[in-house]
């Protein structure tokens, strides 16, 4: 009876969990696909690095790194890489992403958003509280919790499932800002969480298609170059890990 009693408890915990709670990556894929990510040549330092997922409502989901522990890694990062996804959930839209890096430009002065990035600040009690040992863990302190801060160079990308529904966002850092963009572009095509709707990068050879990828010479949405080879690994997304297209069809917006 107990047992019984145990599985409906269960079943009925798992039918309550939101949508985004079952489709985000845990805490082994996220490290999985950070791993596999740093191991590829993204044009930065090759240095180990932090990656962070938050929920729609900004909640860390899983914070891990890519080292053999949370020391192999700039300790900086593990808050950087948690601003980063809380910025790119916090700035895009169903129909429309807006990655970090496209973000750069816009908030220099006189830029269309300058100031954004002391809009929103982080909550330094949730980013450093707790023990210190459990950092990068299942047991991060900033699980469950939301740190806040607005991050405006490479690495955070919003998340879109096969049904293009936003489910949340992804924050990598620990290297070049370009570097952290490609390994975080890298990471969500391997999680099959690319399904990214429009955006403001143009999809070269195919006409009104666009996403979020990082851009350099667009003067609204630019960022900087870090390195010629960091530009030339995301310029080769387009072919080498297109973003899949979604099902979410951007209504026209009347002028």
């Amino acid at each position: 009876m107990l047992n019984k009693l145990m599985l409906i408890m269960t079943l009925g915990l798992v039918m309550a969990l939101p949508a985004s709670a079952e489709t985000l990556p845990d805490h082994k894929q996220l490290r999985s696909a950070l791993k596999s990510a740093v191991g590829t040549d993204n044009g930065g330092m090759e240095l180990d690095m932090w990656a962070t997922v938050v929920d729609r409502d900004g909640a860390e989901r899983a914070v891990v790194y890519s080292g053999k522990d949370r020391h192999a890694q700039w300790p900086g990062s593990r808050v950087i890489s948690a601003q980063k996804a809380f910025t790119a959930n916090a700035f895009s839209l169903a129909d429309f992403a807006l990655s970090t890096a496209n973000l750069y430009a816009a908030v220099q002065p006189g830029g269309s958003l300058f100031g954004l990035q002391q809009s929103l600040p982080v909550d330094t009690a949730v980013a450093y509280g707790g023990n210190s040992a459990d950092y990068g863990s299942e047991k991060d302190p900033m699980i469950g919790k939301i740190v806040g801060g607005v991050n405006v160079f490479g690495g955070g990308l919003a998340l879109y499932n096969k049904n293009g529904e936003l489910i949340g966002a992804l924050g990598v850092s620990g290297d070049t800002s370009c570097a952290d963009h490609n390994v975080a572009w890298k990471m969500r095509h391997a999680l099959e969480l690319d399904y990214v709707p429009a955006g403001v990068a143009e999809i070269r050879g195919k006409e009104h298609m666009t996403n979020d990828n990082i851009v350099y010479d667009d003067v609204e949405w630019a960022h900087p170059e870090c390195t010629d080879k960091a530009r030339e690994v995301s310029e080769r997304f387009r072919k080498t890990r297109p973003s899949r297209p979604s099902p979410v069809i951007r209504p026209r917006r009347k002028p």
